[in-house]
């Protein structure tokens, strides 16, 4: 998910409080969302966010919630389940396929397929159909963009390497920065600083970093530019620990695993 050339410049903007940090990015410049601000995570579904929500992250095919800082979510190294039929009819070269043929699923999640970043041509295409859904996410508003399962190489049954994932996420970073959004590493605790350097992410969102104590290898990098997530079906000692000890800082929340609206009957949705 070709590269793109583009001239990054880091703008400080110690004014405090009052402007977020911005980037220019060739020409156009790259907002960061607020640190340490109440983020609501919507791409189970779209819902107004709660008085005091400063960010809010909703699935591509959705619209930005107005006048809050908005993150697309894409999934951008799998199929979502209700597209894989899509993927197989009108790219199925762009699937990661194994020795016998069959489609590398993950297995955490049924329906998701594996995309294909195995070579400079499979990526290249793949840049042409989700750098489209990049501009789409920036035409409708979105500040930031969340590709999603960047350490797909750690389900790829050995086909995949973190160098070929590492050079898709450069070209979607370059792509991102292009159409002025801003781009999160998801996840991917172990490329330690190597998201930052070589892929040229922004910021961070990062699952479970608490349960899998994991949570420094992303504050190391980003300092305060982290988004955190934790999940309601681990023990609620890892929310209140992760609070304890990064609450001031960073943005933590709470969430029900499929990330349900409000109003289901499993949402949970906290902050600290």
């Amino acid at each position: 998910m070709t590269t793109r050339a583009f001239r990054a410049v880091v703008l400080l903007l110690a004014v405090a409080g009052a402007l977020l940090p911005t980037a220019a990015s060739g020409a156009r410049t790259v907002t960061l969302p607020p640190v340490n601000a109440t983020f609501d995570y919507q791409i189970g579904g779209s819902y107004p966010p709660a008085h005091g929500v400063r960010i809010v992250d909703r699935d591509r095919l959705s619209t930005p919630a107005k006048g809050i800082y908005s993150i697309c979510y894409v999934n951008a190294f799998q199929t979502q389940a209700e597209e894989d039929s899509w993927w197989r009819k009108k790219h199925p070269t762009l699937l990661l396929h194994d020795s016998a043929g069959h489609l590398v699923e993950d297995p955490g999640w049924p329906g998701e397929y594996l995309l294909n970043t195995r070579t400079a041509t499979s990526r290249s295409a793949l840049l042409r159909i989700i750098g489209a859904w990049f501009d789409s996410c920036a035409h409708k508003g979105f500040r930031a963009v969340e590709p999603d399962n960047l350490d797909s190489w750690t389900r790829s049954k050995g086909l995949l390497t973190r160098a070929e994932n590492l050079a898709f996420a450069r070209s979607l970073v370059a792509r991102g920065h292009a159409d002025g959004l801003a781009v999160a590493q998801k996840n991917a605790a172990e490329l330690g600083s190597t998201g930052r350097s070589k892929a040229r992410f922004d910021f961070a969102i990062a699952e479970e970093c608490q349960v899998y104590a994991e949570c420094s290898a992303y504050t190391s990098v980003y300092g305060r530019h982290v988004i955190e997530i934790e999940y309601s079906d681990n023990p609620l000692t890892y929310y209140t620990a992760a609070c304890r000890a990064r609450g001031a800082r960073i943005s933590i929340t709470l969430r029900d695993r499929d990330v349900m609206p409000r109003g289901s009957t499993d949402y949970v949705d906290r902050h600290c």
